[in-house]
């Protein structure tokens, strides 16, 4: 199969820092660790700590379609590489 956009391949996306974080872990005793593993985490990385804290809250409110009584399953956690946010 060919590609269809030939463009899309030479494009380089800048490599800025991204220094603001949110590490998402599940809470201890969880179930669905049997699958991930009791050590899972996943981190997304943001520009700034606004944009980070604005994702943050969205990401740790209730859902839409949680049923009365639900209670969130993830751990959310504010990190930072200090480095990269003061310039050293």
């Amino acid at each position: 199969m060919g590609i269809a956009n030939v463009q899309n391949l030479v494009r380089t996306l800048p490599v800025l820092p991204r220094p603001y974080g949110i590490r998402v872990r599940l809470r201890p005793g969880d179930p669905f660790a049997k699958l991930l593993g009791a050590d899972w985490q996943k981190t997304h990385w943001f520009f700034t700590a606004e944009e980070r804290d604005r994702v943050l809250e969205d990401m740790s409110g209730k859902h839409e379609y949680s049923r009365i009584g639900d209670q969130p399953a993830l751990v959310f956690e504010k990190v930072e590489k200090l480095a990269e946010s003061r310039n050293f």
